[in-house]
């Protein structure tokens, strides 16, 4: 299952950092962040519910950008 999500990052850069704290979460198959569009796709593993997933996306991510957000 691939969902979008509206971000919320300030640089690239930091855009950048966030891709790769998303695509080392748990349940999270891919990952693509779009810096110009503040876009987050995340395609989830089989089986993994997106409501319980996303939350450890966002803790993953502001791990490296602690003022991040992402709007799900």
């Amino acid at each position: 299952m691939k969902k979008s999500y509206k971000i919320d990052v300030d640089c690239a850069n930091c855009a950048n950092k966030m891709e790769e704290a998303a695509q080392k979460t748990d349940g999270v198959k891919d990952a693509l962040v779009n810096f110009m569009l503040l876009q987050m796709k995340v395609e989830f593993e089989d089986g993994a519910d997106p409501a319980e997933v996303m939350p450890r996306v966002l803790e993953n991510c502001r791990k490296v950008e602690d003022d991040c957000e992402i709007f799900f």
